[in-house]
């Protein structure tokens, strides 16, 4: 692999040390107005400040957050957002380096086995960039309070059973803030976003048909609408509000009617949804990580997917004994080209999350790497369509509006 820190030699060492352990005052969100950024810095983020502006890169300096475990996928994250020019970046794992740790991580070699992962990859971060302030915290991040998550900007939790997810993101929620889920299975993995309630700008050029301020989808609505005049042009600035859901109701809710309209339509849905519900099901039941290669485990995860398939209404046709296979000989192993398409989506989420600009993740993304496709759903709890609604779709219990309509990244 090249030297990932080419791109930004030549910076000045950044001042503060790596810690295990960090208060309030430490990583206290500051105020992006008290922080502009410099004339280097400019300089420096030339072409990303041409993507999102001047603006949207004063608010990733100083966004402070926290990653939580240091294996393949993680790497990946770090690496983009350290180089996107974060404030700061606190990397929490309380698990020393293995063996198994050298196949898709890059931040580690043979000298770190036996080293806790987070403090092992912090040099190789920074090395990345220097002006990124990074701390390593080695105790498990399931012993802090709920008050510790509000000391960051983002939280990012990955390679964790549905059990940590809960209650980190529950944690989250009470310091009002943002929350991303990811894990990879070798050619197969998720991104799951639950940003509460967050509002964003889409700029576009200006059409003949005016802006309505109403719902979109059960889950986002138009609030405001202004243009500006840039290089002859009327460009429109379209400013939206989503609504997001805790990942263990989103785990519990069905499709939305848009999936569920059609046997077309249901039958594109991947079964990789299935597969992980049932594994966060057997993770819970079973309390292992993956489902061991006996017959009895085999059996108890094929009902469990099985029983998760039919509680989505999706015909049994398309979950077939050669996905489950596949996915079963998948868990616990990762696969670098895998964990760069997911790191990389996840990162550019929490760029555009932080700078308020562009379509977020709503609010669960699979990706399956033998088909190279990346559908996103929109998982919430529903109830039937208000009095007087006209559209055919079930409304988000928190908003009771407008079908939810899924998207796809390929």
């Amino acid at each position: 692999m090249g030297d990932l820190s080419e791109p930004l030699s030549g910076l000045a060492a950044a001042t503060g040390e790596s810690s295990n352990g960090l208060t309030s005052s430490e990583l206290a969100p500051q105020n992006p107005q008290s922080q502009t950024i410099s004339a280097d810095e400019i300089a420096l983020y030339d072409r990303q400040i041409r993507l999102w502006g001047v603006r949207a890169q004063e608010k990733l300096r100083n966004a402070k957050i926290l990653l939580i475990g240091m294996k393949a996928l993680a790497n990946e994250i770090a690496k983009n957002l350290v180089l996107a020019g974060i404030g700061s970046l606190t990397v929490v794992d309380d698990q020393p380096v293995a063996e198994d740790d050298l196949g898709a991580q890059f931040f580690i070699s043979e000298q770190h086995i036996g080293v806790n992962r987070a403090e092992a990859a912090l040099p190789q971060i920074q090395k990345l960039n220097p002006r990124v302030a990074l701390h390593a915290v080695t105790t498990s991040v399931l012993l802090q309070p709920p008050e510790y998550y509000s000391a960051f900007t983002l939280v990012i939790a990955t390679d964790l059973p549905l059990v940590s997810l809960s209650t980190i993101n529950s944690c989250c929620r009470l310091s009002s803030r943002p929350f991303y889920a990811a894990q990879t299975f070798g050619f197969y993995g998720y991104v799951f976003a639950d940003l509460i309630k967050h509002t964003f700008v889409i700029e576009r050029e200006q059409s003949n048909v005016m802006t309505q301020l109403k719902p979109e989808t059960a889950t986002r609505r138009v609030i405001a609408s202004t243009t500006k005049k840039e290089n002859g042009k009327m460009i429109e600035l379209v400013t939206k509000e989503e609504i997001y859901s805790q990942i263990v109701l989103a785990n519990s809710s069905p499709l939305s009617q848009f999936e569920l309209s059609s046997m077309r339509r249901k039958l594109n849905v991947t079964p990789l949804i299935s597969c992980l519900r049932a594994l966060w099901e057997y993770q819970s039941l079973v309390q292992t990580p993956y489902p061991t290669p006996s017959h009895a485990n085999i059996k108890l995860f094929t009902q469990l997917a099985t029983e998760k398939h039919k509680e989505l209404q999706l015909p049994t046709e398309s979950l077939r004994a050669e996905f489950l296979r596949s996915f079963l000989q998948n868990l616990g192993s990762e696969i670098s080209p895998v964990c760069a398409f997911l790191g990389g989506q996840l990162a550019q989420d929490v760029i555009n999350v932080v700078g308020g600009k562009g379509q977020p993740i709503q609010n669960l993304l699979l990706f399956d790497g033998d088909e190279c496709k990346g559908p996103v759903y929109a998982l919430h709890p529903i109830f039937a369509p208000l009095p007087g609604e006209t559209n055919a779709g079930n409304g988000i219990a928190s908003l009771g509006v407008g079908p939810s309509n899924g998207s796809t990244m390929t």
